[in-house]
């Protein structure tokens, strides 16, 4: 080679490890970074679009609470009990992941190559229990269940514990990530007890078209979330993007094809739903199973969940008196064990994780329950009725998502005194359908 073409070519660089390749590293480094964008802003978006207006800043918070916290405790002990050596057969030995020499070495995972801050998991069970948990002891509850829950079934099936051994599959997180929060969710709901009965019978979103924009970073992201999996740019990594894609979109079409059929309109909180269970049910084998199979899974992805959810759970006398605000159990735990159970391997046709889910929910649940009545001996873990009845936003952070006034809500001129004249000559008149600085806010 030229003495003076530049250093820029050669295949490794004095400041890059000889072990790394840069088109990974880069294709590493955009999968995190739409990981991220799932949760911050796509989760705080979905979900605070998707409640009422009164729980619209809370739910977000919780949300962007949580992708905070899990980020900080990530680096600062759960990576390495996630991820690091064996202390137990279920659990890793739990220390710093900050310094540059450990940063710069090159990582040895025997599972699936997995390297991912999973704020993700517990912004998703978030959504089991919005509308009436306290604030303060779901601030509590996120790093007590990352620390003794979620890594113990991320150590046991990628850090090389008793699941992994014992031959489980979970290419990106089915089990580790989506039956993890669905189960968690449908746990804590038991323990934190339903939302007050008006807003069980009438829970209208408060901005439909933002929810959509929500999912649609959900949905963009995930691209990220199975495809970041290989821990490489290759084939197995386009792989893994088309069929997450292709299960995304045939489940979503077949949730509302069933609307149709059986509600006579196409719900689009619904189609949401049905994207949700598509991307769920892909993510444990993302890059293990053909194009074809990506399509039966959405299909299957599209109408069990569904059928959970709109049909069984209206008649299940259990689920009805679990309260899970935003179905976390059917979209996240059915889609999460339906997906494993459809997950095959290689010529051999033989269905993975029956046994390893059965438990890892187990443990989880376990976990969960030690967790909450920990909890719930310092701080209430639901809010008084009088707070609900006012709502979170207001009675937990003083601060509302609008302005003005939605959800057919009148007019107060107490509160909006510094509006333009033209909103203060009727104090009762409602603001709904308003143009200008007035415009309708809320659905």
């Amino acid at each position: 080679m030229a003495a003076n073409v530049s250093t820029a070519y050669l295949e490794s660089l004095p400041a890059v490890p000889d072990w790394l390749n840069k088109g990974d590293n880069a294709w590493q480094l955009i999968a995190a970074t739409l990981v991220a964008l799932q949760g911050m802003p796509g989760l705080v978006i979905l979900y605070g679009s998707i409640v009422k207006k009164k729980w619209a800043v809370n739910s977000a918070f919780m949300a962007l609470y949580a992708f905070a916290a899990v980020l900080l405790l990530w680096v600062l002990v759960c990576y390495k009990k996630a991820f690091g050596e064996e202390l137990l057969p279920f659990w890793g030995r739990g220390g710093f992941a900050l310094g540059q020499g450990y940063l710069l070495s090159q990582g040895a995972l025997p599972a699936t190559p997995h390297f991912r801050k999973d704020g993700v998991t517990l912004m998703l069970l978030a959504g089991a229990v919005l509308g009436r948990m306290n604030i303060r002891a779901w601030m509590a509850f996120v790093p007590l269940w990352l620390i003794f829950s979620y890594t113990v079934g991320a150590f046991s099936l990628w850090g090389g514990g008793f699941l992994y051994h014992w031959g489980v599959i979970d290419f990106a997180g089915g089990y580790v990530v989506h039956l993890s929060s669905g189960v968690a969710g449908f746990t804590a709901v038991y323990w934190v007890r339903p939302r007050m009965k008006c807003d069980k019978e009438r829970f209208p979103p408060n901005n439909v078209l933002l929810a959509l924009a929500g999912a649609g970073l959900l949905w963009t992201g995930w691209s990220g979330f199975n495809g970041g999996a290989p821990y490489a740019a290759n084939i197995d990594t386009s792989i893994a993007v088309l069929n997450t894609n292709i299960c995304a979109a045939t489940s979503l079409l077949m949730w509302t094809s069933l609307d149709v059929f059986y509600f006579g309109k196409p719900s689009v909180i619904g189609a949401i739903q049905g994207m949700i269970t598509g991307l769920v049910c892909i993510t444990p084998g993302a890059g293990v199973v053909q194009a074809w199979a990506a399509m039966v899974m959405g299909i299957l992805a599209g109408s069990i969940p569904w059928f959970t959810m709109m049909i069984l759970h209206k008649k299940s006398s259990l689920l009805q008196k679990v309260d899970d605000t935003l179905g976390v159990f059917h979209t996240h735990a059915v889609a999460g064990i339906l997906g494993g159970t459809l997950t095959v391997k290689g010529s051999r046709g033989v269905v993975y994780g029956g046994t390893g889910g059965i438990q890892l929910l187990k443990q989880l649940v376990a976990a969960l329950f030690i967790i909450l009545l920990l909890i719930r001996l310092v701080i209430p873990l639901r809010m008084p009725d009088d707070e609900l009845l006012v709502g979170d936003d207001d009675a937990a952070h003083g601060e509302e998502a609008y302005a003005l006034w939605g959800d057919g809500e009148r007019y107060d001129e107490s509160k909006h005194a510094d509006y333009s004249p033209k909103y203060q000559q009727t104090p009762t008149r409602s603001l709904i359908g308003e143009t200008g600085r007035g415009g309708a806010v809320g659905v």
